[in-house]
């Protein structure tokens, strides 16, 4: 009876942590996802994740803090785009994003591959695992998605407009290449904090899948944004459950669990527009 308690307070901490962990991640990545969505930087958010695996690798190899380390190289490649992106005009952005992530990708592949023992933990990194997160990462996580929220919060006026329409901005006297560098290094930041919950393959799910659902239900941006933001920690704790449940793996039952509400979302569609075609 003794042990059976035990193991239930165990379990609870753990999904209790591995829900926050989610929850904060989710919140965040609803909104900068909105924004992914809107300026049809999917390919961008892919080719982050991938660089993180450089990150994941140097991190692991130099025994230095991993949050560190995946941020460092976030931060690098959003640093090394930009730069590449003034210089080089004659290349479609596309392009430049397919090398910088294959690049990355290859050369943390290499530096793994020095290492046997990390090839084991570079898996864990590649899809993830929610229910591994610790208090220390909660010390990362939750903080650093709360003051990348406010600085979200406090840029969202400039940060829209730049959405909308570029040159319209510069006329209203934003700096459009500073915001547009603080919304990358926002990217890079939420991407670095979500390897321990989807892994990298997944990542760019959580920050497209949900804002694809709410967009049709959506009358404002920020509609959109809280509404996305909602839909994710409900998909946090919906993969958690079935995970629980049916011992499916967390992070894909996650990215499933939000699946299911854009299959919803389009059902819903479609059904609003044959009610309105007969009205």
């Amino acid at each position: 009876m003794v042990r059976r308690l035990d193991r239930h307070i165990m379990l609870d901490d753990f999904l209790f942590r591995a829900f926050l962990g989610g929850a904060g991640f989710a919140a965040l990545a609803g909104p900068l996802g909105s924004f992914v969505v809107w300026r049809r930087m999917a390919y961008f958010g892919e080719t982050l994740a991938h660089a993180t695996l450089l990150g994941v690798a140097l991190s692991l190899a130099i025994g230095t803090n991993f949050y560190l380390g995946v941020l460092g190289v976030s931060i690098a490649a959003v640093l090394l785009l930009t730069a590449i992106q003034h210089r080089v005009r004659d290349l479609p952005m596309d392009t430049i994003l397919g090398v910088l992530a294959t690049g990355a990708l290859a050369s943390g592949v290499i530096v793994a591959a020095r290492d046997p023992a990390m090839r084991v933990d570079l898996l864990a990194y590649l899809f993830g695992d929610i229910l591994a997160v610790s208090g220390a990462d909660l010390l990362w996580i939750l903080p650093g998605a709360l003051l990348a929220g406010v600085v979200l919060f406090l840029a969202w006026r400039d940060l829209l407009a730049v959405t909308v329409h570029e040159d319209l901005a510069r006329v209203q006297g934003i700096n459009v290449g500073r915001v547009n560098l603080l919304f990358l290094l926002m990217l890079a930041f939420v991407v670095a904090i979500a390897i321990k919950i989807v892994g990298l393959l997944l990542i760019v799910s959580l920050l497209i899948v949900p804002p694809a659902s709410c967009r049709p239900w959506s009358r404002t941006p920020e509609a959109m944004a809280l509404l996305s933001a909602l839909v994710g920690v409900l998909s946090v704790g919906g993969g958690l459950a079935l995970s629980m449940e049916f011992d499916f793996p967390a992070g894909p039952a996650i990215v499933v669990t939000a699946l299911g509400f854009f299959a919803f979302s389009l059902a819903g569609r479609s059904v609003a527009a044959a009610v309105g075609r007969q009205s």
